[in-house]
């Protein structure tokens, strides 16, 4: 039987939603394009036209994946065919659009934030750089989650990477960024290595370069693949050991990039983990043991090295290593769950992980926008030379605040949400009836509310310390709000934090049915009610201030010197991971008398060991600089070797791809 005004509406909504696809990349390609046409006599007025043509593209690829989620559409576009098998084509299905949405509405608002953000930098032809290169990057992201073929994933997965790379060498004078440069290249390349040995093994098994057909493969291929995968991802979403360059590279980077690469950079890999993984191959149990494992050691390590940390951008970089642990751990979960065929529990651990995977973009691309309106007001990443901004960026600070209790998981925001569907989910590991997977499950579970508890800490350090008490420094005295663009777009994302973490049961309801889920919306009135009545009683009671100075200890004038520093918030927990951090306190004294009673002046200093780059990272650096030293020696010794060396080389690559295809 025919529905033809069905088939109709079908159709005309997939006409739809390729016009809006296409249409979007356009408007992305002519916003990298427009600012690079008068790059040697920079103009304001093209610049900010980029920029506005970026809102739309970004919009219009935002909202055909709007489309395509909501009515359950399932796309295929080619932009180019270069032969049978090499083609770069699309699919736009729900998985692949959920990610798209995340990219879409972030980058939508690191637009806005970039409107005033870039203009802050002196060189006009930078600017027209970094406007082009900000609108190159997000294009790329959103054609790497969409492409359908693992040539197309890399091709895009290059680009992705290298102009990000460019991106983090903005500030290419800087000696830290070079350092962040030759880190990130270096691993980026390293995962992009052991991605494109995991699609040839496919292509080696498979005959096809369609992702859809990677699940055609014996199952010890499965697994050498899956290794493969896990290390080209997880060195790209900054999974513990391969995540070194993270800290450096957000640091160093613009903080409208900043908010882009941890937002939704990180979520690319995440995406290729649940595509490849969960989508299309059928995982054995101990992937998802491995991927419990690392995704807990990240974690906790992730969020204890955060708390560390003065320099704010380097801080939320490493609660990113902690949220995309968490993330991984409900993967891990979820496979192993699934593996015994408990439903109920491994649908609790996807959804929660693909949540969560929102979640993080919201929270950290709006700390991120914000950590970057301070530093821009204060002139320095350090948090010992803030203090008292509140009362000078209150804006600001009460953004910062939402995300602040949004990534510490306090309800009832999202990252609250997210966090206790996985929360449940080991809570009834229970059901498995293997003693030994439980205790594992339980000693994740330990390390995942440790891990949330020093969360809670780290950001109430970072709060107190950058936007309480007085100021340390005269840039802190003098800073001055931010424009209304950089309040606007991390304003959005707070306000999403919100609405997705007091509405998160009716949204996860929507999507899957029957899941044991709290509902926070009672929790979110309560606290809408209290903070009114509140409000309101101040105003109706207009009681009198009495001011005077803080009580400290019969020292007349107080300065911002003698406020609880970052430093002392963090000793207690220096302290007690000293196995981790390989702690040396250092404390000198000078006195006026020879009895050591009268004392001149004292310092104090903790110093903590870089662990995995000064004991893994380097140490295989000088082993292949010693193997590149000794390589460099033996063609340097005429041209006639040199060529020989060459032509040998070129011969044994000719041969081996030959055989492997």
């Amino acid at each position: 039987m025919d529905f033809p005004e069905f088939s109709s509406g079908i159709e005309d909504k997939e006409a739809v939603v390729q016009s809006l696809f296409w249409v979007g990349g356009a408007l992305c390609l002519v916003a990298t394009i427009l600012p690079l046409v008068l790059l040697f006599r920079p103009s304001r007025l093209l610049r900010q036209a980029a920029l506005w043509v970026l809102l739309a593209g970004t919009g219009a690829i935002s909202a055909a994946a709007i489309l395509v989620i909501s009515r359950s559409l399932d796309l295929h576009l080619t932009l180019l065919s270069i032969t049978p098998q090499l083609a770069l084509s699309f699919r736009l299905d729900k998985l692949s659009c959920f990610f798209v949405v995340i990219i879409g509405a972030v980058s939508f608002c690191a637009v806005i934030y970039s409107i005033t953000y870039i203009a802050h930098y002196k060189s006009e032809r930078s600017k027209q750089f970094l406007t082009s290169g900000l609108a190159f990057f997000i294009l790329a992201m959103l054609l790497v989650v969409a492409s359908s073929t693992t040539f197309g994933f890399l091709f895009f997965w290059e680009l992705m990477s290298l102009s990000s790379f460019f991106l983090v060498m903005f500030d290419l004078d800087k000696p830290e960024t070079q350092k962040a440069g030759i880190f990130y290249f270096a691993m980026t390349q390293m995962g992009t290595i052991f991605l494109l040995a995991s699609f040839l093994l496919l292509y080696r098994f498979t005959g096809s370069f369609d992702i859809s057909a990677a699940g055609n493969i014996p199952q010890w291929g499965k697994g050498l693949v899956f290794v493969s995968l896990f290390i080209g991802f997880g060195t790209k979403a900054g999974i513990i050991p391969f995540h070194k360059w993270l800290p450096y590279a957000h640091s160093a980077s613009p903080s409208n990039v900043s908010a882009l690469m941890s937002g939704v950079m990180l979520k690319v890999p995440i995406y290729g983990l649940v595509r490849f993984i969960i989508d299309v191959f059928r995982p054995d149990l101990w992937w998802g043991i491995v991927l419990l494992f690392f995704g807990s050691i990240t974690a906790l390590l992730g969020i204890i090295y955060a708390f560390k940390e003065h320099d704010l951008k380097k801080m939320l970089a490493y609660c990113s290593i902690e949220n995309l642990g968490v993330i991984v751990v409900g993967l891990g979960l979820y496979v192993i769950f699934d593996f015994y065929g408990l439903r109920v529990q491994a649908d609790l651990c996807i959804y929660g992980a693909l949540f969560h995977t929102l979640n993080h973009a919201l929270f950290k691309s709006s700390l991120f926008m914000t950590a970057g309106s301070v530093v821009q007001a204060t002139g320095t990443r350090d948090i010992e030379q803030m203090g008292g901004l509140i009362k000078r960026m209150p804006g600001t600070g009460a953004i910062f605040l939402v995300g602040a209790c949004a990534i510490a998981a306090l309800p009832p925001l999202n990252g609250f949400a997210s966090e206790i569907m996985i929360f449940q989910a080991y809570l009834t590991s229970f059901s498995l009836g293997r003693p030994i997977l439980e205790i594992l499950l339980m000693a994740g579970l330990a390390a995942l509310a440790l891990t949330s508890t020093l969360a809670a800490a780290c950001f109430a350090k970072a709060f107190g310390i950058i936007f309480l008490a007085r100021p340390r420094s005269g840039a802190a005295s003098a800073a001055k709000e931010a424009p209304f663009a950089q309040l606007l777009a991390p304003g959005i994302l707070a306000a999403l934090c919100v609405g997705f973490g007091v509405f998160s049961y009716q949204l996860i309801s929507n999507v899957k049915s029957g899941m044991p889920l709290p509902d926070i919306l009672p929790i979110g009135i309560i606290v809408l009610v209290l903070t009114g009545v509140t409000f309101l009683l101040l105003l109706l009671t207009r009681s009198p201030v009495r001011k005077t100075e803080t009580w400290g200890c019969g020292i007349p004038s107080q300065t911002g010197k003698m406020e609880y520093s970052g430093d002392g918030f963090s000793e207690p927990i220096v302290t007690v991971f000293k196995p981790v951090f390989r702690t040396r306190k250092l404390s000198t004294r000078e006195f006026y008398d020879k009895y050591n009673s009268i004392p001149r002046s004292s310092s104090g200093e903790i110093g903590t060991l870089k662990f995995f780059e000064e004991r893994l990272y380097m140490p295989i650096a000088r082993f292949f600089m010693k193997i590149a030293g000794a390589v460099s020696n033996l063609h340097n010794v005429d041209m006639d070797a040199l060529i020989l060396y060459s032509f040998i080389a070129v011969v044994l690559v000719i041969l081996g791809v030959g055989w492997w295809l």
